[in-house]
Order: structure tokens, then C-alpha cells, then sequence
């Protein structure tokens, strides 16, 4: 009711003059109401797709395996180059439906894409770490979906938000952070394996993939602290160019900073990646893998995904909702449970087509300071999306180690949600730390967060505040020390 009371005013606020679009858009979207006008929304929409259309490129870098040097969704019969397409139709289709959704049914200027983090999570820790096959990896994340849409529909969003310890959910984005960065900086190769330290930096004075990254990397930054639109698309695509450069004349041999292709004085276009827009192979997947699921891993694999998407989901619309002065007097954003359903189906959806988890962008958060205040915001990025399925060659076009400048840079950015951590509370340091510390030396976003888990109730116990613990966290800390326990334990699970 209280919605359609919101519409009628809308028409009412409308400008007489106003064509059928515009009406029709003010009855849809409420633009006026909110205090902004159709050409804002566009242009703001047009702003958050240039800051997030990084991830056309880069999540399938992350999630495309190499078979004996990269872990992550490998297709007998098919090049990396060809499952790298795929992966980015796959992407290009699960961001614009959960977008779209968002825009359609939550009315807010939130947009959707396979978050960064959680591919990482996919390819490094489930497929990687935990030798899950990626067929149920991908099972993981549509059950995840489907449950993230159940707790949607039924409003459970209170009710989650108290069973996670508050240090371990503000401590997941940094810890991230860390695990993106070192991931990023080891395919540019400026940090190496050691034999006596364990990593070490690379030769970035002598090797040439190392010197283009570094000089790509910081030109990205500088574009980024200069405000520039599509900063981290424009860094990369500006390291790509300058690698094929670098092979077309010469400078270094084939294959090094630019695909075969591209040799000194030509580029043999016969020889370019192969593209396919096919993705049946990867699409339904997902069902194969239900046929080879683990009970226990499978359960903490979907239980992580669920964990760092609502927090993440959860922190991103809380995010942006405060730059638009969205947020209610309690500092929560009205109606979210219809913004995490657009989250939730875009991650179904997306798990379906054969990517990994979906989720809001904080990136939205510059078309919002653009304008964007409607669903006309989110709708403008959807579309967008689906426009970009003509950039899928670059999926394959581009170098591993220009893809991977975006994954440093995004790992930088989330570095900033530190501060929100109490670290003068040694109860709250402790359990954020080891967070955040194990997830990059372990390699797994999963140890990470189940070590800031079991940590949190412990060090409560101990500096005598077990009171504000709840049964939720030691649940939670029991059934991590009992699965992690018998892996250890090599007792078949």
C-alpha cells in the first residue's frame, strides 16, 4: 500500500509537460520522487558500468583453470582461451540478471556482477585448496543462491547478521584484500616462490611481464586517484596494448607480453584465441556435480559462500545506501530484503550458467554519487551488460598478467574496511586478525574465516565476557574444529 502511495505522489510530482516515456518511467522508478530525473540516472548508470566493467575480463582470468599451473574450471577438449569466453558470456549474463532484477524489483541503483573474492574463493580454495571438482563448485554456489533466496524471502536477515561474530564480518573484506593482492602480484610476477622464505620479490628489473605490470599497476592507480571513469579498465587495456606493442616491434620475444599472435612486424590473425559464445558445456553443469558431492565439504563450501556473499552484499548496500543518504534512523536500508533477493537470484542464476557467486557492487557507489538514486540506475548498467557481450574476445586477448593488475587494485580497495574493526578491544582484535592473517598464508578465504570464527568466542571466554557470546558462535566454532580436526586427521572428508 505504502508502495502505491509512493506512485500516485510520483505522477503528481511529474512535470505536465513530461512525454509518455518519462511518465511511464516516473510511474516504474519514482525518478522525480527521489529527487532525480531520467538523463541523471543514465549517466550515473553509464559511470557505475565503466568502474565494475573490469570483471568481464577478469573473472574469467580467475576462474579459467590451467591444466598443471592454475587451478579452476577446466573443459576437456576446449583451449583456456575458449573456456575463458565462456566464462565471460557466463558472467556478461548472470551480472546483467541480477542487475536487472535489482532494478526491476528492488528499485535501487545497486549493481550485480560475480563479486571479486569470491571467484578467488571458487578457483584457489574450493577447486584449488580443497580439491573440489569445479562441476561442484558450481552445484555449491546455486545451492547457496537458493538459500540465500530462501532467507530473503522470509526476512531472515536480523537473524544471520547475529549469528557471525562482529570482528570476523568486518575483518572478511581486508582479509580478502590481502589474499586478491598476493594472488594478483605473484601472475605479474612481482612476487615469486623462495625455497628459503617462501616468496620473494621477482626479477622486476629484468623481467619484462614484471616491469609492464608494475608500470600498468601504477599508471591504474594514478587514473583511480585522479577520478577517472573506468580507471581499472582503461589500466588494463592500456597494459595490453603497450605488451602487443612491445611484441609487434620487437622489443620482446612472441608469447611473452602479448598473445602468439602479435610477433615482430605482423599479427597473424589466424593464430588469435579462438572465441565461442557457445557456453552449453559450461551451462547446467552444476548438475553433474550434485552426483559427486561430499556431505562435509560441501556443506562448509556452501556455508562460506553464503557467509562472505551476505556480508559482503550486506556491507556494499550499506555502503552505498549511506552516499545517497538512503539509510533509515536505525542506519539499516529500507526494504532490504528485496535488494538481497536480486543478489540471491543473480547467484542462482549465475551458478546455472557456470560462474561463481554473484553479488552487490561498492562500485555502485559511483553512480550513486553521480545521481543514481532508482532502479532507472541499475536497469541503465543491465543493459549495459548485456551491450558488453561484443567485448568477450577481449576475455581471451588479454595477458594473465594485465588481467591481474585489476585483481591488485580491487584487493587495495578493500583494504579501507579495516578501520571499521574496534582493534583497541583485544577481543576484537584477535579474532579479526586471524582472519585476516590466515587467509593469504593459507592460501584459503575458508581458513581464514573459520579461524576468526573458532578464535572469537575463545578470547571472549577468556578475557571474561563470555556473556556476550551467543549459542550461535560456539556452534559455529565447534562444527569448524570438528571438521577441520578430522581433514587433518586424513579421515575421509
Amino acid at each position: 500500500m505504502e508502495k502505491q502511495d509512493a506512485a500516485d505522489e510520483s505522477q503528481r510530482r511529474v512535470d505536465p509537460s513530461a512525454t509518455g516515456v518519462e511518465r511511464a518511467l516516473e510511474s516504474r522508478f519514482g525518478v522525480v520522487a527521489r529527487g532525480s530525473d531520467a538523463r541523471t540516472e543514465v549517466l550515473a548508470g553509464l559511470t557505475t558500468f565503466l568502474t565494475m566493467s573490469y570483471i568481464v575480463v577478469v573473472n574469467p582470468a580467475i576462474l579459467a583453470g590451467i591444466p598443471g599451473e592454475k587451478p579452476g574450471i577446466v573443459l576437456p577438449g576446449y583451449g583456456v582461451a575458449e573456456v575463458q569466453a565462456m566464462i565471460a558470456v557466463a558472467t556478461v549474463l548472470a551480472a546483467a540478471t541480477g542487475t536487472l532484477v535489482m532494478a526491476l524489483y528492488a528499485n535501487r541503483p545497486f549493481a550485480q556482477a560475480p563479486g571479486m573474492g569470491l571467484n578467488a574463493f571458487f578457483a584457489f580454495t574450493v577447486v584449488g585448496a580443497l580439491g573440489v571438482p569445479w562441476q561442484t563448485a558450481l552445484a555449491a554456489v546455486v545451492v547457496e543462491g537458493l538459500l540465500f533466496v530462501a532467507m530473503s524471502a522470509v526476512g531472515a536477515r536480523e537473524y544471520v547478521l547475529g549469528v557471525f561474530p562482529k570482528p570476523v564480518k568486518f575483518a572478511v573484506g581486508t582479509g580478502i584484500g590481502l589474499f586478491l593482492a598476493i594472488i594478483g602480484l605473484q601472475e605479474m610476477r612481482v612476487v615469486v616462490a623462495d625455497q628459503s622464505t617462501l616468496v620473494t620479490l621477482g626479477a622486476v628489473a629484468a623481467d619484462p611481464v614484471a616491469m609492464l605490470s608494475v608500470a600498468g599497476l601504477f599508471l591504474t592507480v594514478a587514473l583511480y586517484a585522479r577520478g577517472v571513469r573506468g580507471a581499472i579498465v582503461l589500466g588494463l587495456l592500456t597494459t595490453t596494448v603497450a605488451g602487443a606493442v612491445a611484441a609487434f616491434t620487437g622489443v620482446v620475444d612472441p608469447g611473452v607480453l602479448a598473445v602468439d599472435a602479435v610477433r615482430t612486424g605482423s599479427v597473424d590473425l589466424a593464430a588469435l584465441p579462438p572465441v565461442t559464445y557457445d557456453i552449453t558445456p559450461l551451462a547446467g553443469a552444476f548438475v553433474a556435480g550434485l552426483s559427486t558431492v561430499d556431505p562435509a565439504t560441501f556443506a562448509l563450501v556452501v556455508f562460506m559462500l553464503f557467509f562472505v556473499d551476505f556480508f559482503n552484499t550486506a556491507g556494499a548496500l550499506t555502503g552505498v545506501a549511506q552516499v545517497s543518504g538512503d539509510l533509515d534512523e536505525n542506519g539499516d536500508v529500507p526494504d532490504a530484503d528485496e535488494a538481497l533477493m536480486a543478489d540471491a537470484v543473480g547467484t542462482t542464476v549465475g551458478g546455472m550458467l557456470g560462474t561463481s557467486t554473484v553479488t552487490t557492487y561498492i562500485e555502485s557507489a559511483a553512480g550513486v554519487e553521480e545521481g543514481g538514486r532508482t532502479g532507472l540506475t541499475a536497469l541503465v548498467v543491465g543493459l549495459l551488460f548485456l551491450a558488453s557481450l561484443v567485448l568477450v574476445p577481449l576475455a581471451a586477448a588479454v595477458p594473465l598478467y594485465a588481467s591481474h593488475i585489476a585483481v591488485v587494485v580491487v584487493g587495495i580497495l578493500m583494504f579501507r574496511n579495516v578501520v571499521d574493526i574496534e582493534w583497541d578491544d583485544i577481543t576484537h582484535a584477535v579474532p579479526a586478525a586471524f582472519t585476516i592473517l590466515v587467509m593469504p598464508f593459507t592460501y584459503s578465504i575458508a581458513y581464514g574465516i573459520a579461524a576468526g570464527i573458532v578464535s572469537y568466542p575463545l578470547v571472549k571466554l577468556a578475557a571474561g565476557e563470555g556473556d556476550e557470546t551467543r549459542a550461535g558462535h560456539w556452534a559455529l566454532a565447534g562444527a569448524f574444529v570438528v571438521y577441520f580436526y578430522l581433514r587433518a586427521g586424513g579421515i575421509g572428508v
